[in-house]
């Protein structure tokens, strides 16, 4: 669970409850159910609307990655690595073969599935390097459904607010309905503007930033068994990975 994640999201909220406790508004004002269904559903099928269905699909998966971080432990992953560069010294290339069994992550076992099918250094690089490229494409596009959607919300909060607007102007000789669509058109803005700019942003960065930490660790991975490839000397290998960790 990403802990910093809960925080900001309460912190943000607190701040903008507090705010309206502090200057005597009523808090019952800001849940609006027409106000958050015009906000949200706009939104939705905007979004839908922009996005093949692969992409809108995988960026909702990927939006739990802002609340429970996939991670990959990065010295873990190097100690394997260096592990069959000793073994291949030792042994031989074909005797990592024994180890693909055990191998879990499917980029480190496509790797060593090359290695071992005895694939020059510069071809496992070339065949991983497009692997990584078509992983990040399309995970780069899933966290830009989530950048757009913090473009729409804000739109449709518009959106929102004059239809609030329409309903108060439809009853005017009314005046017990006024106070019900004011309060729809002015929340709608709040909660496109809040969605945006406290949910779909900061996801949408977040993402970006995770999306960036794994291509790094493929790349990391990508080094190890090109240099094991090469038949480097284990230390030189550990040495070289080891600078990819922070």
């Amino acid at each position: 669970m990403d802990k910093l994640t809960i925080l900001g999201l309460i912190v943000g909220l607190v701040g903008i409850v507090s705010g309206q406790v502090i200057e005597g508004g009523d808090l019952s004002i800001l849940f609006q159910g027409a106000a958050f269904l015009i906000v949200f559903g706009g939104t939705l099928g905007a979004v839908m609307v922009q996005c093949p269905s692969g992409v809108f699909f995988m960026a909702i998966r990927m939006g739990g990655w802002a609340f429970v971080t996939p991670r990959q432990d990065g010295r873990e992953l190097i100690m394997k690595l260096i592990e069959y560069s000793v073994l291949a010294r030792k042994e031989g290339i074909l005797a990592l073969e024994g180890r693909l069994i055990t191998v879990k992550d499917p980029f480190l076992k496509k790797g060593l599935h090359l290695l071992v099918d005895g694939n020059s250094a510069e071809k496992i690089r070339e065949a991983l390097d497009v692997d990584i490229h078509s992983w990040e494409q399309l995970r780069w596009q899933s966290a830009r459904v989530w950048e757009a959607a913090a473009g729409y919300s804000p739109t449709i909060g518009i959106i929102g607010a004059v239809l609030g607007l329409m309903h108060v102007m439809q009853n005017l000789t009314d005046p017990g309905k006024l106070g019900g669509g004011i309060a729809v058109a002015f929340v709608a803005t709040i909660y496109g503007v809040a969605f945006a700019n406290l949910l779909f942003l900061p996801v949408a960065n977040k993402l970006k930033s995770i999306i960036m930490q794994q291509t790094h660790m493929k790349e990391m991975v990508v080094d190890g068994l090109v240099g094991i490839a090469n038949g480097d000397n284990p230390r030189l290998v550990e040495v070289k990975l080891k600078s990819y960790l922070p």
